[in-house]
C-alpha cells in the first residue's frame, strides 16, 4: 500500500489532476495484488449514485443565475442602506451581503467571483485600501459553504452516509459566529485606518433597498424552513432554488438574459462532471482503502495516543488546515472521509459536528497559499497579483480559526439546531 500512495504523489506532483491521479493510482494498486479489475467500473458508477449528490449540480446552477440576474446587485444595495453608516462602512456591508448570499448560492467561489466584484469597485472608490478589500471580501466568503445551503456538506453528507439536511442546520450558527468575527475585525481595522463613514440611510432609502432585495432576501428563508419542516429535501431544495432564482430573474427583475442561460447551462455541466469524477474515483478509492484495512489500521494507531474524543479532534484540525494548503477542497473531502470515518465511529465523534468542522477547514484552505482558489480567482477580479492577495488575506484568517477553535470545543454550537428540528 506504500507504493500506492507513493505512485500517487508522484501523479499529484506531476500535475495530474486528482481525480485522475486517484484512477490510475488504485487501479494500478489492484492490478498489481491481483484483484479483478472489472470491479472498478461498478465501483466507480456506485459513488456518485446518489440522491443527495443531485443537489450540486443545482446549487452551482442556482449560483450563477443568481450572479446574472441582478440579485447581487440588490443584496449589495440592501446591505449598504442598513450598515453605510457604521464605522468601516463598506467593509461591513460586505461581511453582510455574504452572510446572505450564502443562503443562496453554497458557494464560497460564487460569492468572490459575483459579489467580490461589486464589493472591490465600491469600496475602491471609497478610498479602502487594497489588502482590506480583499481581506475581507475573502475571509468572508468563506462563509459560503458554512451557512446553508453548501455544496462541501453535500458531499461530505453523500461520502460519510450522514443527514444533509442536518449538515445544513448546523452550519447555521457557526456561519453566524464567523459573520460576527469578521464585523468586530472590520471595526477594529477601520478605526485604526480612520476609514470613511457614509451618512446614514434615512428610513425611505432603508425601505426602497429593502423592498428591492425582499424576494432575494427571502431564498435563504425558503431553503432553510423547507428542510427543517421536512416539506422539501435538501435536494428538493436546490432545484426549488434554481426555480425561484430564475423566476427573480427573468419574471421579477427581467434582468437575467435567455442568451446568458446556454452559458450557464455549459458552465454548471462542466463544474458539475469535474465534481462527479471527483466522487467516481472517490468511491474506487474508499474501497481500496477499506479492502487493505487502512482506515482501521489509522484508527488503531490513533486511538493508541489518545482516546480522547476532544484531542483527536484538535488532532484532526491541525491535520486539516495543513492539507488544506495543498489540496484543493473537494478534493480533500473525497480523499480523507472515507480514511477518517473510521476513527470518528471507534471513538464516538458525531459526524454532523465533524463534518461543520471539516468543511470549515477546507474552505479556511481555499484562501491559504499555495493551492488556495478563491486567492487565484481574486487575483483576477481584483487584478493584484497573488504575492499581495496572500499578503492582505492572512490577517483575516485569524478571526476564522478562532470560530473553528469553538465550534471543536463546543459541539452545541453545531448540533443545537438540528437537534431542535430531531434532524
Amino acid at each position: 500500500m506504500v507504493a500506492f500512495f507513493i505512485g500517487w504523489a508522484i501523479l499529484m506532483m506531476l500535475g495530474v489532476p486528482i481525480s485522475y491521479s486517484l484512477l490510475l493510482a488504485t487501479s494500478s494498486y489492484l492490478l498489481l495484488t491481483g484483484d479483478v479489475l472489472l470491479g472498478i467500473p461498478q465501483r466507480m458508477m456506485a459513488a456518485p449514485n446518489s440522491f443527495p449528490i443531485l443537489a450540486i449540480p443545482f446549487f452551482i446552477l442556482a449560483g450563477q443565475i443568481m450572479n446574472s440576474a441582478g440579485i447581487t446587485d440588490r443584496i449589495y444595495s440592501f446591505g449598504k442602506a442598513i450598515l453605510g453608516h457604521v464605522r468601516g462602512s463598506l467593509g461591513h456591508v460586505n461581511v453582510l451581503a455574504s452572510i446572505i448570499f450564502a443562503g443562496m448560492s453554497g458557494s464560497g467561489a460564487a460569492d468572490v467571483a459575483g459579489l467580490g466584484t461589486i464589493e472591490l469597485d465600491a469600496q475602491r472608490k471609497a478610498g479602502f485600501d487594497d489588502d482590506f478589500n480583499v481581506g475581507v471580501t475573502l475571509s468572508s466568503a468563506v462563509i459560503g459553504p458554512i451557512i446553508p445551503p453548501s455544496i462541501p456538506m453535500v458531499m461530505y453528507g453523500s461520502l460519510a452516509s450522514t443527514s444533509v439536511g442536518a449538515l445544513f442546520l448546523g452550519g447555521v450558527i457557526p456561519g453566524l459566529l464567523m459573520g460576527g468575527s469578521l464585523f468586530l475585525m472590520v471595526y477594529l481595522f477601520s478605526r485604526k485606518r480612520n476609514y470613511p463613514i457614509y451618512k446614514k440611510a434615512n428610513f425611505r432609502e432603508k425601505l426602497v433597498a429593502t423592498k428591492k432585495a425582499f424576494l432575494a432576501l427571502l431564498t435563504p428563508l425558503i431553503i432553510l424552513s423547507g428542510i427543517a419542516l421536512g416539506i422539501v429535501t435538501p435536494t428538493e431544495a436546490a432545484i426549488v432554488t434554481v426555480v425561484y432564482a430564475l423566476g427573480l430573474g427573468m419574471v421579477v427583475y427581467r434582468e437575467f438574459k435567455i442568451a446568458d442561460l446556454m452559458k450557464i447551462l455549459l458552465d454548471t455541466v462542466e463544474t458539475t462532471g469535474t465534481v462527479v469524477m471527483l466522487i467516481a474515483a472517490a468511491g474506487l478509492f474508499g474501497w481500496t482503502l477499506s479492502r487493505a484495512q487502512i482506515p482501521q489500521t489509522l484508527a488503531r494507531a490513533l486511538i493508541s495516543l489518545t482516546d480522547s474524543p476532544l484531542l483527536i479532534l484538535l488532532l484532526m484540525n491541525v491535520f486539516l488546515l495543513i492539507v488544506g494548503c495543498f489540496i484543493e477542497g473537494l478534493a480533500a473531502l473525497v480523499v480523507l472521509v472515507p480514511i477518517i470515518m473510521p476513527i470518528l465511529q471507534s471513538v464516538g465523534i458525531n459526524p454532523v459536528h465533524f463534518g461543520v468542522v471539516m468543511v470549515l477547514n477546507i474552505t479556511i484552505g481555499a484562501i491559504t497559499p499555495p493551492v488556495g482558489t478563491y486567492l487565484y480567482i481574486m487575483t483576477k477580479v481584483a487584478d493584484m497579483s497573488f504575492e499581495n492577495v496572500v499578503k492582505g488575506v492572512l490577517p483575516w484568517i485569524v478571526p476564522l480559526l478562532i470560530v473553528l477553535l469553538v465550534i471543536t470545543l463546543l459541539p452545541g454550537t453545531v448540533l443545537w439546531l438540528p437537534g431542535l428540528f430531531n434532524l
